[in-house]
């Protein structure tokens, strides 16, 4: 047993070793002199941008307005409603002085926002006809982490939050649903992750939310992470905050809320859901760089050719792909196709002196390391187009196959532990236990309930794996990031 887990543990170690490597070598992130916070560099930030764009569109299209609010919150507002502060009070980071003097009140530095938008939001609404009120907002948020791994959980990260209100019970939860399918499809139509659709357990949601709902992918190394959440408020903030509004009916009643996140977690996301031994694998979608190109020469003769036929070829993509010429004199062809590789650059086109001749260049897909050596020049970038939406669906599969492979049922507690001691892995499992048996459950194993998903097909009889009760649902559990 205990071999089993210096084993695992040495495991553990070497994945995370593997995470930082990446992270710092493809120049992702850095450390900051801040513990627990991070530097995005240029090139991270451009693919959370990447991510960033086509999300923020999708908000907009789905009626939503970009609002900004202050990033310090009256301590006094985070009392009001108590099974939020309750969950947000040890992550707080709390501002007692400014100005040289002692504040009268103190302030938290946002660790969200739902207490500082519902207090607007009750000078904001009256009456029916301001509702439904739907805003989003890009920012930063703090929460005080004792254990933080780059991106994927920091003191301080960037992330957008939507909150809304409305007239209804039925409209809220509509909203709740239409934004997670948002996240769904920004998982796997960008990012190329999978994801499972559900709802979280009460010792899994937000805390002062009715209900929580979630997409869940599968890491490379079987382990689950938590890609974007939804939340049904009910009335609760509405109460705590007293957003009320004079129904049409002419009688006052509290709002029904929402609010849905996602961070720059989703970088991490991509990161271990693609990345292999040689580094970074990026979805041609949210790449910063879709196509590189590296000429190859060795006398100056050859340099002057070569490089114009790049600079011709480059010119020609340059507006419908993000393309880079790796023209440094100073780096070998192989230093280069190195650094790329690292960079996760889907598609990487080398041209020498012969290939200018034969009118061909040499393709290396960086997904599967497959080499199309003489590749036409002609048609070019039409050819490019159709590769980068194939390997866009390509990286989608693979992750899609991985978590196949490692998704298995069980159907008692022994095997469940069994299970887990042999990988990490999702497990489906008929569940019927307490809040309670839940927790003893993660204090034994550390898995989790990640959710309890939408698609469910219960089978008549079925009973719970860990107390032998009639189950009427399926959950996965998994051990998270």
């Amino acid at each position: 047993m205990q071999v089993a887990q210096e084993e695992e543990k040495g495991k553990e170690e070497e994945r995370a070793k593997w995470y930082t490597d990446v992270i710092q070598q493809s120049e992702l992130a850095d450390y900051s002199p801040v513990k627990g916070c991070m530097v995005i560099r240029p090139y991270g930030y451009a693919l959370w941008e990447n991510i960033q764009k086509p999300l923020d569109q999708m908000i907009k299209d789905t009626g939503h307005q970009n609002a900004y609010f202050p990033l310090f919150i009256p301590e006094s507002f985070l009392q009001k409603e108590k099974e939020h502060v309750e969950g947000f009070a040890p992550e707080c980071a709390v501002v007692t002085h400014g100005g040289g003097k002692k504040l009268e009140e103190p302030l938290i530095v946002r660790p969200t926002s739902e207490t500082i938008i519902n207090y607007m939001f009750a000078k904001w609404v009256q009456s029916w006809r301001d509702l439904p009120l739907l805003i989003n907002q890009w920012a930063n948020v703090v929460r005080w982490e004792m254990r933080t791994r780059l991106f994927l959980r920091t003191t301080e990260f960037l992330w957008q939050e939507g909150h809304t209100a409305h007239a209804s019970e039925k409209e809220a939860e509509e909203e709740a649903a239409k934004m997670l399918e948002v996240y769904r499809d920004l998982a796997e139509n960008w990012l190329a992750l999978p994801v499972i659709t559900g709802t979280k357990t009460d010792n899994e949601r937000f805390r002062g939310a009715v209900r929580t709902y979630c997409i869940e992918a599968m890491m490379r190394d079987g382990k689950a992470l938590q890609a974007g959440t939804s939340h049904y408020l009910g009335q609760n903030f509405a109460k705590a905050f007293n957003i009320q509004f004079q129904n049409q009916g002419g009688e006052l009643e509290f709002a029904y809320q929402t609010s849905w996140g996602v961070s720059t977690r989703l970088v991490g996301a991509v990161v271990m859901g693609h990345g292999d031994e040689k580094g970074l694998v990026l979805p041609p979608k949210i790449a910063p760089i879709q196509v590189v190109i590296v000429p190859i020469y060795k006398s100056d003769e050859e340099k002057i050719l070569v490089t114009e036929r790049c600079k011709a070829i480059a010119a020609e993509l340059k507006g419908s792909i993000r393309v880079h010429l790796d023209d440094r004199d100073q780096y070998t062809p192989g230093f280069k196709f190195n650094h790329w590789e690292k960079r996760g650059v889907p598609l990487r086109l080398n041209i020498g002196p012969k290939d200018c001749a034969k009118n061909v260049v040499e393709l290396v897909r960086r997904d599967n390391g497959e080499k199309m050596r003489d590749f036409s020049q002609d048609g070019l970038k039409e050819k490019l187009e159709e590769l980068l939406k194939k390997v866009q669906q390509d990286i989608f599969d693979r992750a899609l196959a991985n978590r196949k492979a490692n998704t298995v049922s069980a159907t008692s507690y022994d095997e469940f532990k069994a299970l887990l001691k042999e990988k990490n892995c999702f497990i489906e499992a008929y569940f019927a236990g307490s809040n309670e048996d839940e927790l003893k459950i993660k204090e034994e194993t550390k898995a989790t309930v990640r959710a309890i998903p939408f698609e469910q097909k219960v089978e008549a009889g079925a009973k719970c794996f860990y107390t032998g009760k009639p189950a009427d649902k399926k959950v996965l559990f998994a051990i998270a990031y």
